[in-house]
């Protein structure tokens, strides 16, 4: 039987509530924060804590369990979290905050005695809702029995890359499976704008490549969302896949590769965040093939 945890959960978006649902539903004590507390209030139903801040939060927790938008934003909160985290306390690191932003963090986690475990996860809305993540992690051997009950509620698969996180070797696939990620759904979104511009029926499209090499279920699940006016709620957000997009080309740019359709894809998501999508699925970046708005 896994032994219960109390976990603390700061942030709780599209990933972090439904990472908070599944520890309760394993049996955890669950300790939930988010700066919006509109966004953590429905969770006092699944039997959350739900509290009014990260220090709040961290109070006896065995586990702190960190979903939040990107880097500065994790560090902000740990740090008002920082009087009453306990030396010794496993911090698992799940915002994708990029390679310099995992080292940062990493800082503070020693400065602040933490067993600090890089943890990015791969997924959308329906496999976080449905516990089924792949978590990627890395981390020290002696902190990692109180940390994979965490992971086993939340995700169906942890792949550990290594015992030290301020290494970054968790995020650096994170982002190389990101990359392609963006790209597939960049590629999907143009195909379907340059369908519509030259009156080309998708289904059309998508009999052409039935079966064969070209086709994949991820191009087929980001159209349908397209074309069936789907994308809200979000399963990830266009305004995060942005921030995404330019923390690979920042590490691309750092380690001397030129990534150009990341770059390109960063400006798309942008562009549709302009004009008014930043909340929807990332897929409608199709948007951002038009100057006017057009209906899908």
């Amino acid at each position: 039987m896994t032994e219960q945890l109390t976990v603390s959960v700061l942030g709780t978006g599209i990933m972090g509530a439904a990472m908070a649902r599944n520890l309760a539903r394993a049996g955890h004590t669950v300790r939930a924060w988010n700066r919006t507390r509109a966004k953590a209030d429905p969770l006092a139903a699944d039997g959350a804590h739900v509290a009014d801040t990260p220090a709040e939060a961290v109070d006896s927790a065995d586990v702190v369990l960190t979903v939040l938008h990107d880097g500065p934003a994790t560090l902000e909160t740990m740090r008002r979290a920082a009087p009453a985290l306990r030396r010794g306390t496993a911090w698992a690191q799940s915002t994708t905050a990029g390679i310099e932003g995992v080292a940062e963090l990493a800082g503070f986690a020693r400065e602040q005695g933490l067993l600090f475990y890089d943890a990015p996860v791969l997924g959308t809305r329906q496999p976080a809702e449905a516990g089924r993540l792949t978590v990627l992690a890395a981390g020290p051997a002696e902190g990692r029995d109180r940390v994979t009950p965490v992971f086993d509620a939340v995700g169906a698969r942890t792949v550990w890359t290594g015992e030290d996180g301020a290494t970054g070797s968790a995020t650096r696939l994170k982002l190389v499976a990101n990359s392609w990620v963006l790209a597939a759904t960049a590629a999907a979104g143009e195909t379907l704008a340059l369908a519509r511009a030259l009156d080309v029926a998708p289904d059309g499209f998508f009999d052409l490549i039935a079966g064969g090499p070209l086709d994949m279920g991820y191009l087929r699940a980001k159209a349908a969302l397209i074309l069936d006016g789907r994308l809200s709620p979000a399963q990830f957000a266009v305004t995060t896949a942005a921030k995404d997009a330019r923390l690979i080309v920042r590490a691309g740019e750092r380690h001397g590769v030129r990534l150009d359709v990341a770059a390109a894809s960063a400006e798309r998501l942008e562009r549709a965040a302009d004009l008014g999508h930043g909340d929807e699925d990332m897929a409608a970046a199709y948007y951002a093939s038009f100057d006017d708005v057009p209906t899908a």
